[in-house]
């Protein structure tokens, strides 16, 4: 018990005895270094039954386990919204609180996740990582490119509920539908 103690308390002291001898990182039980050193060997002993990927950590396969069950545990307590991992509730939960953690460091603007922030900042570098091999355009966001391939492909998935009329943009069904009310 005594053992269990003192490997407890080093979790709060920030004391890391056990290193990597492969790498720099430093851990406080022995335990979390044996499944760190499956990242250099490429050691994934826990794998399901029903497929075949297979994981380095228990707690992967658990969770992985759920996409299978259709088990979402996460209830969100504001909405009806339920989730497969905790991390989608919390980053959810930002929807009802309008909590935007992630700024940009060079406008005013400000997000809920930090994949759209590194989205954004390529607007300020320029890069644009996303090209269709059709056309020499390329663009900062994968969104984006869908939308410009719908132009080459003719693909129109928003119809109008009130015409026969379809569009590529939901922006421009949005437009579209103002003419019928009168809006």
């Amino acid at each position: 018990q005594y053992g269990n103690l003192k490997s407890h308390r080093r979790t709060h002291s920030g004391v890391t005895p056990y290193s990597c001898s492969k790498c720099t990182k430093t851990f406080s039980h022995s335990g979390s270094i044996s499944t760190h050193k499956r990242i250099h060997t490429g050691e994934k002993p826990y794998s399901g039954p029903q497929c075949h990927q297979a994981f380095s950590e228990s707690g992967s396969l658990k969770r992985h386990k759920r996409t299978h069950s259709g088990v979402t545990p996460y209830i969100c307590s504001k909405c009806t919204k339920s989730f497969l991992l905790s991390q989608h509730l919390r980053t959810h939960m930002r929807s009802h609180t309008g909590e935007k953690p992630y700024p940009c460091p060079q406008c005013d603007q400000a997000f809920s996740e930090s994949g759209h922030l590194n989205s954004h900042k390529r607007t300020h570098s320029g890069v644009t990582p996303y090209s269709f091999s059709k056309c020499t355009k390329s663009f900062s966001r994968s969104n984006i490119l869908s939308v410009h391939m719908r132009i080459h492909t003719g693909e129109k998935p928003y119809p109008c509920p009130q015409c026969d009329q379809a569009f590529s943009v939901l922006g421009t069904l949005k437009s579209h539908q103002m003419t019928h009310t009168g809006d």
